[in-house]
């Protein structure tokens, strides 16, 4: 409305610049005036029956509570307690050791601790004659139940998996690693969503320098907000502009006890169910929890089908385009027959054809992956069927593309996580395009290069499959996966302890 004045804006810097008065009423002003406007903030005013001196006023938000903790176990014992004249020197003292039931309890006159204390959901006890606060903890978040991760499903195996607390999801881990050398730091990033994220590790295992650079990037990220562990992903990444991953991310704790037993760092952010590992190699896109809980034989077949996956996925559509535009006297002439007849009448070149199949494909699955669950699936398949056989029967692609796309498309599903592998495949498809098979090997040896040069905090992003010495005790856990009573050490390089297990089988 014209001429209403606009309410004060208080600039977080300024927070530390203000007293707080031993006059109640001061202390209360200062705070509604932080507050202005906001009637979620509650200033709840009561005094001692057996004492006039004891004055107080309890400030908190009200859906961020715990109410009956709050009434029983502060409002109500300050009320009925009997204070004497010599309990009324330091009352904040005596409340704070002798009336008030709760576990959690910080006293202090910063109004910086205060503000950050309200907003984060604990309650403020402000006393007359005092001119500092007890913060009591008094949060009760409504938060998602415990359940087995949509995108990480298993067929054997723990069924739990994070919610967006980042208590429970501390929880989840202390359940699985009962050791005192398990370590949990806290801060806050983001100036004005203050997010508390937790840095995990395993004293005596993790290397000293990858923690140390973990905490020292933490402290660089200067936000205004974080709300999810993406935010952080990219902050604080290697290669900021490579399409691979260097921190891993997942929903399940045992992947995250695993990931720490092996010497890594986990890093969790308040609400928000995806928790990061670092560092993170290349193998472990390859890498799943069941091939942990399975026999090796069976675990180590499956990792190879992954591996050949991806070879798949980004070479067969080069391959096509290299041995039809260059390399013809490569195939079959029986087969070069077939798919010369099948590409006549088709107004496109090969190249443009099959890019034009594979953006098609991820438009499908993208699109399968947003709309609702019970009906994504169904527009997924039913999409790609109807969408191949009009574009065939209309001669606007060939057959053999068809098959080529879905080959390539089915393939990529084994390795969910490497969403690289459509750029991979692209810039393939281009070199093959252009040398035939000598573009494609150029363009095989170029993303070797690259990913040989490639680091996750210090660590090579092709330690064990491309750097390091293809020893046996290093190649137990790449390709395939060794059992468990071959597998003595840790990963070199990560981990600082080296001795995994001391039998002597």
């Amino acid at each position: 409305m014209e001429g209403a004045k606009n309410p004060q804006v208080f600039d977080t810097d300024c927070y530390n610049n203000i007293k707080l008065s031993t006059v109640l009423e001061e202390n209360i002003n200062t705070i509604k005036q932080i507050f202005t406007s906001d009637e979620t903030i509650i200033f709840r005013k009561f005094d001692s029956m057996n004492n006039d001196r004891i004055k107080c006023c309890a400030i908190y938000i009200d859906a961020m509570i715990h109410k009956e903790l709050m009434e029983e176990h502060i409002i109500k014992p300050i009320i009925l307690s009997n204070f004497t004249e010599d309990s009324c020197s330091d009352i904040l003292k005596v409340i704070e050791h002798k009336v008030i039931f709760s576990g959690g309890i910080n006293r202090t006159g910063s109004l910086r601790e205060i503000i950050d204390g309200i907003l984060y959901g604990n309650t403020v006890l402000l006393l007359n004659e005092s001119d500092e606060v007890l913060i009591i903890n008094t949060i009760e978040w409504k938060t998602r139940s415990i359940e087995e991760p949509v995108s990480e499903n298993v067929v054997r195996g723990p069924r739990e998996g994070f919610n967006e607390s980042i208590e429970t999801n501390i929880s989840l881990i202390r359940r699985r690693i009962i050791s005192p050398n398990l370590k949990f730091v806290f801060k806050k990033i983001g100036v004005r969503t203050k997010t508390r994220i937790c840095i995990c590790y395993i004293n005596g295992i993790a290397q000293e320098p990858i923690v140390k650079e973990v905490m020292k990037r933490l402290d660089e990220i200067n936000i205004d907000g974080i709300l999810e562990s993406g935010y952080i992903e990219e902050l604080i990444r290697d290669e900021p502009l490579s399409p691979f991953r260097t921190i891993g991310s997942t929903e399940r704790p045992d992947i995250i006890a695993a990931k720490l037993l092996e010497g890594r760092v986990a890093v969790l952010c308040d609400g928000t169910p995806e928790a990061l590992t670092l560092p993170f190699l290349f193998l472990e896109y390859f890498q799943t929890n069941e091939d942990y809980y399975n026999n090796y034989i069976l675990s180590s077949v499956n990792r190879l089908l992954r591996y050949i996956a991806f070879i798949i996925t980004t070479s067969v559509p080069a391959l096509y385009v290299a041995l039809i535009n260059f390399n013809q006297e490569l195939i079959p002439t029986q087969l070069l027959i077939s798919i010369s007849l099948a590409r006549q009448g088709v107004p496109f070149p090969t190249v443009l054809e099959t890019l034009l199949m594979i953006v098609t494909f991820e438009i499908l699955r993208e699109a399968g992956t947003r709309i609702p669950k019970p009906i994504g699936s169904a527009v997924s398949i039913v999409g790609a069927l109807v969408l191949g056989d009009a574009a065939v029967n209309a001669r606007i692609i060939s057959a053999p593309v068809v098959i080529v796309t879905a080959l390539t498309g089915i393939s990529d599903f084994l390795n969910p996580k490497l969403l690289s592998s459509f750029v991979v495949r692209v810039i393939f498809v281009l070199f093959a395009s252009i040398l035939g098979l000598y573009g494609y090997m150029f363009s095989v040896m170029g993303l070797g290069l690259f990913l040989m040069g490639m680091r996750s905090f210090g660590v090579p992003y092709m330690l064990n499959i491309g750097i390091g010495p293809l020893t046996p005790e290093n190649l137990k856990d790449t390709a395939v996966r060794a059992p468990w009573w071959l597998m003595k050490t840790r990963p070199r390089i990560i981990a600082k302890n080296l001795k995994r297990q001391n039998n002597n089988r």
